[in-house]
């Protein structure tokens, strides 16, 4: 008996200029890994076995060879090149057939244009250990770019890849591992969420709930629930093709009620810490050059505790991968507000939790796509300037040749005050800061009594200077403080200014969250 794990396929990429970590499991007393004239020996413990395969400059294609002396499984058109991981929910998810543009993207696909040096893994999306993830596993494999799968693929996964591999001259590997709807605490261990007090309602609202349950009977749900989603699922996406004014009340009116995710329990993809097992687990510690992680949404009834929790993936990602300095490249949320909704202003702390995260955690960028948002979709379906952003991210922090002035737009970095004015300061503004309105209304101030209101905003340079008739001793200033807004303020490079707030410490709380609950 010889097995791996199903991400290792034939077309595979492999990391190029690091050790290659290559595991499985085997019967026997040793098993042998052949790889473009290099053979190493491990010896099997418990029935398992890992070994690393020394670094490779970038090429092929290749052919590697696993054997225990009486079973071989033999991998071909192997590329060694660049692998970087695509976590998160359904922005990450979201396919290239129906992003911007995408669906002429798969219908151009071709073994020597745009995108043929992009090679893909999805990671199988099953909630629970089980006959079905196993089967899923098994008919998975590494996709090229000519395979005719390539719709399904992350668009952003996809875009990041594209041009990226055009910059370095490589093939890059994107391996999927993403689930729409997905809060960060499904992709982590119990042991890891556990460890912060402050992360510890995740595991407690759900075991509270699973405590009481009966297993038959839970599952008997399940199941009813997924013939009903499916049902529903059909006819709502019918209904959205062929309406010429479709919306969502009108869709709840003629099938029903929408009952995803479903019912909370063992089989639920929402579960705390249920994806780290079916799936993070089940493709560490491919060797990889980073990750690239789009999410914050689904946490957003949680907003104050969200940096603890990012970070907190963070670290067990890392540490699953066993390397503590690898790169983690992350998508700060940008501007949105649901249809009909009140501005619930937490998404600005989602934001800065994101923008915390990457000063504060070693080897972490952040990719600013704040106006590219859409109102009433949280879906923004134009997906290459985001991984166009992620890929500067990427050339700024791990492969060098652009400075940190090409890799982002203004961030704040400090403030003084005179009189009546407050100058806010930025890095990476030395070109200047545009206004692409007749004036910017974006930032506001407040005085010791923390009451902002909004600001006068004149730009000189890389300075903005705020005023308000209504403030005149100003302590606090903010900006783009809000979930939704017109966003006009720009780099010199066309990369927008970052939200901020000059204090966390100035009383501010978001009004409320999606359910309409504050914490």
């Amino acid at each position: 008996m010889l097995k791996m794990p199903a991400v290792f396929s034939s077309s595979m990429v492999l990391q190029r200029s690091k050790n290659i970590a290559v595991w499985g499991e085997s019967d026997s007393v040793s098993v042998t890994v052949s790889l473009n004239g290099c053979t190493v020996e491990t010896n099997v413990h418990d029935g398992r076995w890992s070994l690393s395969l020394p670094p490779f400059k970038a090429g092929g294609p290749y052919s590697m060879s696993v054997t225990n002396g009486s079973d071989v499984i033999n991998f071909d058109d192997i590329m060694i090149g660049e692998v970087w991981l695509a976590g998160g929910q359904s922005n990450m998810e979201l396919e290239l057939k129906d992003c911007r543009d995408g669906s002429s993207i798969v219908q151009g696909a071709s073994d020597n244009g745009t995108g043929c040096n992009v090679r893909f893994y999805y990671t199988p999306k099953v909630a629970w250990k089980g006959e079905e993830l196993y089967q899923a596993e098994s008919g998975s494999s590494w996709d090229k770019f000519t395979s005719g799968k390539c719709g399904r693929w992350s668009a952003v996964g996809y875009h990041f890849a594209s041009k990226l591999s055009e910059k370095l001259g490589v093939t890059v590997g994107i391996i999927g591992c993403n689930w729409g709807g997905t809060s960060a605490s499904c992709w982590m261990s119990r042991d890891f969420l556990g460890q912060q007090a402050c992360l510890y309602s995740y595991l407690k609202e759900y075991d509270d709930i699973v405590a009481k349950q009966d297993e038959a009977e839970y599952l008997k749900e399940w199941e009813e629930y997924l013939i009903y989603q499916a049902e529903f699922d059909k006819n709502v996406g019918n209904y959205y093709a062929t309406s010429p004014n479709p919306t969502w009340d009108e869709a709840i009116r003629l099938f029903g009620e929408n009952k995803y995710p479903g019912p909370v329990g063992p089989r639920n993809e929402h579960r705390p810490c249920g994806l780290y097992e079916t799936m993070v687990s089940r493709i560490a510690p491919y060797t990889l050059a980073g990750f690239l992680y789009y999410q914050g949404e689904e946490d957003d009834h949680k907003p104050y505790t969200y940096y603890e929790l990012l970070s907190t993936l963070v670290k067990q990602w890392r540490h699953d991968w066993k390397d503590d300095t690898l790169p983690f490249m992350l998508v700060q949320l940008p501007i949105f507000q649901g249809e009909g909704e009140p501005d619930y202003q937490n998404w600005p702390f989602i934001r800065e939790a994101q923008m915390r995260l990457y000063n504060t955690v070693k080897n972490t960028g952040i990719a600013v796509i704040l106006e590219y948002g859409e109102y009433g979709n949280i879906h923004p379906v134009d997906k290459e300037p985001v991984g166009e952003r992620l890929v500067l991210q990427a050339m700024y922090h791990v492969y060098g040749g652009i400075d940190a002035a090409s890799a982002f737009g203004p961030v704040y970095k400090s403030y003084y005050v005179d009189g009546s004015k407050m100058y806010i300061q930025f890095q990476n503004a030395e070109a200047g800061i545009v206004c692409k309105a007749e004036n910017e209304e974006g930032f506001e101030i407040a005085g010791e009594d923390k009451k902002y209101y909004p600001a006068e905003a004149e730009i000189d340079s890389d300075v903005v200077i705020l005023k308000s008739d209504k403030v005149q001793k100003p302590l606090y200033a903010r900006y783009c403080w809000t979930n939704y807004r017109k966003i006009t303020l720009f780099g010199a490079n066309g990369i927008p200014v970052a939200p901020f707030r000059t204090s966390h410490e100035d009383g501010a709380k978001a009004a409320g969250s999606r359910n309409g609950l504050a914490e």
